[in-house]
């Protein structure tokens, strides 16, 4: 006998507290919350603890300024003309390392949201409807998406910045055209396996509309895979968004963007490692975070890997 309504709600909600109790006792997910949430919290507090125009004055008598008594590099070249301590060093332009990577975790976690946001919206819309709809709809949503993905990724990416120029905004709509295909054929695929389970036919049965069956009812049945796919690619456009800049696709020399200090840092390597190792470090927790929380979230959400 077909579910009913209030039934399906009912399982759902039994799911959900299901899974809340499995997050508890999953240590990876824990240790991923926490470096996932922290990163968050410290880019929405950043305007509070940094100036916020800190990154636009430079300060080049300060250039690559090493005063840190606890660890020396064994480097002579180090500064030890610095009038205040640094517990990261400066950079190249004289400014506090630790201030800007501070100003640079919210810039990459800002387009690293936007980013996936996008693409899961674009995702939701596309291929639902394809999946749902059907015949030349779907073959039309297919092919389109079949022409971004046989591009390489980065490639389309860097000549999509070439042509419109290097801002944030074009940054993250470069990003964005690599990402939303991969949504679109993942949430066209949940559909069509939801939208043959028996409730869709009984809201079918009882005059349910096409768009309230689909969004109302398929399209919530179909999202924890989607929200999996979010958490884990989080941290992968922070990735690709720091190899951008890192190969001279920054919009600014002197903005406060992990990969963008890690490039400026990779010139100086042998005279001032700290300018590539603690910005790459960041970016490594942040995605490392990410990925602990969505490999947990996968792990929890699936019923096939409960057990």
């Amino acid at each position: 006998m077909s579910e009913t309504e209030p039934q399906i709600e009912a399982r759902r909600s039994a799911d959900l507290r299901l899974a809340l109790h499995l997050f508890r006792k999953n240590p990876l997910v824990l240790v991923g919350l926490v470096l996932s949430v922290g990163s968050i919290v410290l880019a929405l507090l950043s305007p509070f603890l940094v100036n916020s125009t800190s990154w636009q004055i430079t300060h080049p008598l300060l250039k690559n300024c090493w005063n840190n008594p606890l660890f020396g590099w064994g480097n002579s070249n180090i500064a030890h003309d610095c009038s205040s301590s640094y517990v990261l060093g400066t950079d190249s332009y004289g400014r506090n390392l630790l201030t800007m990577i501070v100003l640079a975790i919210p810039v990459d976690l800002q387009i690293a949201l936007e980013v996936v946001l996008s693409a899961v919206a674009i995702g939701i819309v596309f291929g639902a409807t394809a999946s749902y709809a059907g015949g030349i709809v779907d073959e039309v949503i297919l092919r389109v998406t079949d022409i971004f993905l046989a591009v390489p990724g980065i490639l389309l990416a860097i000549v999509f910045m070439v042509v419109f120029g290097r801002t944030l905004t074009v940054l993250t709509g470069a990003v964005l055209l690599i990402w939303w295909p991969t949504y679109v054929r993942l949430v066209r695929s949940q559909v069509l396996s939801e939208k043959e389970r028996p409730y869709v036919e009984s809201l079918r049965s009882i005059g349910a509309g096409r768009f309230r069956i689909l969004f109302r009812h398929i399209v919530p049945n179909s999202i924890y895979p989607l929200l999996v796919q979010a958490t884990l690619d989080i941290g992968s456009v922070i990735l690709t968004v720091s190899a951008l800049t890192f190969i001279g696709l920054s919009p600014s020399p002197l903005l406060p963007e992990l990969g963008n200090l890690a490039s400026l840092g990779s010139q100086y390597f042998f005279t001032a490692p700290w300018l590539i190792i603690f910005p790459g470090l960041t970016i490594l927790l942040i995605s490392l975070g990410f990925n602990l929380l969505g490999d947990g979230l996968r792990d929890i959400l699936d019923p096939r890997l409960r057990r």
